[in-house]
């Protein structure tokens, strides 16, 4: 079992978004994504997700709402647990990540891009400013299968 973060910092109708294209080997090459990574020993969602961001971005969040916890299953991987935030101030200036090259992309192009299907679920659950949510996304392979929302199955 993986405990993870993944914020999506917000200015100006878009978010800071993460191009993967810098990793060797990553499931997630060529896709956009929030920032965030791996707990480390002893740290709360909130800990994981202040520290990753500064880590990815060289900004230090101040300001952040947790919009809910996505469990991802998997054939291929173990299960993993992602803590979902959003964030609306911070301090520092933006720096290079040596994960993939960090972008301001539009909410609205935002389903345009190259991105994990069910990342498009929780995208439009932010969009809506569903409250705290818990989704589980089912997939074989890079497919994704099902996806349940608050124990309800959807479509």
């Amino acid at each position: 079992m993986k405990m993870t973060t993944l914020c999506y910092p917000e200015r100006d109708g878009k978010y800071l978004m993460l191009h993967r294209v810098k990793k060797k080997n990553d499931v997630n090459h060529d896709k956009r994504i929030g920032v965030g990574g791996h707990f480390e020993d002893g740290e709360s969602p909130e800990d994981c997700m202040l520290r990753e961001v500064l880590e990815e971005t060289g900004l230090t969040v101040t300001q952040f709402q947790y919009r809910g916890i996505v469990t991802f299953v998997s054939d291929r991987d173990p299960c993993e647990y992602m803590h979902l935030f959003t964030c609306s101030d911070w301090t520092g200036d933006l720096r290079e990540c040596d994960e993939g090259n960090l972008e301001w992309i539009d909410k609205k192009q935002l389903l345009d891009l190259p991105l994990w299907e069910g990342d498009r679920i929780f995208l439009r659950l932010l969009d809506e400013n569903v409250p705290f949510f818990s989704l589980k996304l089912i997939y074989q392979g890079d497919r994704l299968t099902r996806a349940v929302l608050n124990g309800a199955e959807i479509h």
